[in-house]
């Protein structure tokens, strides 16, 4: 619990409980949380499409009037809260990043937004994000580059990027994210917090599509971990509109995630056999980071990798064009919309569009036979770790890196091929903090578990972080720089 004057730098639980028991007002919570945005979010450009002011404190007396009647809506209540912006926001632009969607206004609610709306979050605007979600560098046409935290040189990864220096600066509680290939893990780790990609179906999405088991997750991110269950309490649970959502009570995240790990068995596939390039430094932060579990009396061993890392990523790179040609074919089909797509996005809808139904059978059939390999891997291991990222934040003018350690990247995610075994798993995976490199840069490592193992995998991220406290240890330079300026 924090005793801090200033009520943005509280942890999200006592934040909750602070404004449920009326020792703060919602009004007092969203002054602060506007206080702080004012003067960080123009250095780093994280929260867009940000609301009006009057009108949220409109919202935020609502939510203390309601207070006072006795009525709490959820743990969120007074909640600023600003949606990742590839996620539709009853009455807020959901641009995509895109100028094709720049006045794109929903006129419904995702469900996850839904819910924490329900909870009583107060949306102050939307978290910049790529160009369609696409690549782990966030910038766009529309709002331009986000800034990382604790270097405003450097890339704040993606493309969950905007809510993660959003959190790293403390001008967001929580923050919700998506993650396909590692948008929830990558920028946590590239900003000093923590991102969780659950289970496919834990945090239902809805869609005009159903049925088909997705890569792309929706999960939270957040400065501790109990913060980090708190919002998965509000995000997950089943919905009748989703047939694959996972119906497990979400009020299971609510408990106390105090555990013991001595014994727990720790699999460290660190670069795969000498598969993944993985920039200098990188290594040796995971394998101190792992010595803290190992003095937790954790079994920490290395662990081969089950599959062939080949198959995997080239039927991961069939199923990506597949899902982003679903969304970005029409677009791509009409030259004058196409002229406005990235790069990057027109090669994968071109590539997704000349699939046949078979190829991405078959690819999903692969990626099932690696999915057995894994669930019996996780029989001999209860969690395996790996880094959260191959390269340090790189300048933010870099696009995407061309080369690691000496070998060329053939494709602008091929960087980023370290989140794709847990993603072709379904495992939860949470990126935790593991330092900084000699440049000041921050580094994490994934934490991940079998299928629906969420709260395994936070147990044991918390454990981590009661021995470690990054977070807390290592604040980027501007709160500090706010903190003189205020006093």
């Amino acid at each position: 619990m924090s005793t801090s004057p200033d009520i943005a730098e509280w942890d999200s639980v006592t934040l909750s409980g602070a404004i449920a028991d009326r020792q703060i007002s919602c009004f007092e919570a969203l002054d602060a949380y506007l206080a702080r945005i004012e003067r960080l979010n123009p250095v780093v450009n994280a929260i867009v499409s940000q609301q009006d002011p009057a009108g949220l404190r409109k919202e935020a007396k609502a939510r203390d009037d309601e207070l006072a009647r006795g009525v709490r809506r959820g743990v969120l209540h007074g909640f600023p809260q600003a949606i990742k912006d590839l996620t539709a926001t009853r009455g807020i632009a959901t641009t995509q990043g895109s100028t094709i969607w720049r006045d794109t206004v929903p006129d419904a609610d995702a469900i996850m937004v839904e819910r924490m709306r329900r909870s009583g979050a107060i949306f102050v605007g939307k978290t910049n994000v790529p160009e369609f979600g696409l690549g782990s560098n966030t910038f766009n046409p529309v709002f331009g580059p986000t800034l990382n935290a604790y270097d405003q040189s450097r890339t704040a990864g993606g493309s969950s990027g905007g809510a993660a220096v959003a959190l790293a600066l403390r001008m967001l509680p929580v923050a919700d994210g998506s993650d396909h290939a590692g948008s929830l893990r990558n920028p946590a780790a590239y900003n000093n917090v923590f991102g969780l990609r659950p289970s496919y179906g834990r945090v239902p999405a809805g869609g005009d599509e159903v049925f088909l088991p997705a890569l792309g997750v929706a999960g939270p991110m957040a400065r501790t971990v109990p913060d980090l269950a708190l919002l998965l309490s509000v995000q997950a649970g089943y919905d009748a509109r989703m047939p694959n959502a996972i119906e497990e009570d979400p009020a299971v995240f609510t408990r106390p995630l105090e555990g013991d790990v001595r014994g727990l068995r720790v699999g460290w596939l660190g670069d795969m056999g000498g598969r993944l390039p993985i920039e200098a430094g990188i290594l040796d932060l995971c394998e101190a980071a792992l010595r803290v579990f190992t003095d937790l009396g954790a079994e920490v061993e290395a662990a081969a990798f089950p599959f062939s890392p080949e198959a995997l990523w080239e039927n991961w790179m069939v199923l990506r064009a597949w899902t982003v040609a679903e969304t970005l074919g029409p677009i791509f089909a009409d030259p004058a919309l196409r002229a406005q797509m990235k790069p990057e996005a027109q090669w994968e809808a071109q590539r997704g569009t000349a699939l046949s139904a078979h190829e991405v059978y078959r690819a999903s059939q692969i990626r099932s036979a690696y999915y057995q390999a894994m669930r019996q891997l996780f029989e001999r291991y209860d969690v395996l770790v790996l880094p959260s990222a191959q390269v340090f934040p790189f300048p933010v003018g870099t696009h995407w890196p061309k080369t690691i350690a000496g070998r060329s990247m053939d494709t602008y995610h091929r960087w980023m091929e370290v989140m794709i075994p847990f993603t072709m798993a379904n495992s939860p995976a949470i990126s935790v903090p593991v330092g900084f490199g000699p440049e000041g840069l921050p580094m994490g490592m994934q934490i991940a578990g079998p299928n629906h193992a969420e709260w395994k995998v936070m147990q044991v991220a918390h454990a981590y972080d009661q021995a470690t406290g990054w977070v807390a240890k290592r604040r980027p330079a501007l709160l500090q720089e706010n903190e003189g300026r205020s006093r």
